[in-house]
């Protein structure tokens, strides 16, 4: 209970629409409690503008900081008891290593073309709502030797990797 928590992580285009999500507790237990709860921060937040620094909002009991660039909405939220601070950290860590993995070129098209990098700098930056790393040269540089380290044995990848392996496998395979 000391160590500080993120209830998810959102990237949202400029609809709303989901890029990239997670979610780390059960208060939002089914889909569709996660749809309008990410329905309801975009509009509460949709008009302000933080664009040049992050945003910090109370939303049904919980901190959302929040900061958009280009079509993309990036949204950390916590519980209402917890640091600012720490959650503005991890949201800059975020959004500074997609910039990183991205070459500066952040957006929708580029985020989703790139959905396995983002996917894995969210799993580096928290596990379980517990926050691992929030410096983005650091979770930049992990997710770059994940990707990188495809010829691994199956037993030392990453579930997405071996699949990412499998698949590729599979492919070269079917196209003899």
């Amino acid at each position: 209970d000391l160590c500080p928590s993120v209830k998810n992580i959102l990237l949202l285009d400029s609809e709303g629409k989901r890029v990239a999500v997670k979610y780390y507790t059960d208060d939002w237990p089914t889909n569709s409690a996660k749809l309008a709860f990410e329905k309801s921060v975009f509009t509460k937040t949709q008009k302000t503008n933080a664009r040049t620094e992050a945003e910090i909002t109370m939303f049904e009991n919980n901190i959302v900081i929040y900061k958009f660039v280009q079509d993309l909405h990036f949204f950390v939220t916590g519980g209402e008891d917890e640091n600012e601070l720490i959650l503005s950290t991890v949201l800059q860590g975020f959004f500074d290593a997609v910039t990183l993995l991205l070459r500066n070129n952040v957006d929708k098209r580029e985020a989703l073309e790139n959905l396995d990098l983002i996917l894995l700098c969210l799993d580096e930056i928290v596990d379980g709502g517990m926050i691992l790393e929030t410096d983005a040269s650091v979770i930049a540089g992990k997710v770059a030797t994940n990707i990188l380290d495809a010829g691994a044995p199956l037993s030392e990848q990453t579930i997405s990797q071996a699949l990412a392996t499998a698949r590729e496998h599979l492919t070269r395979s079917l196209l003899k």
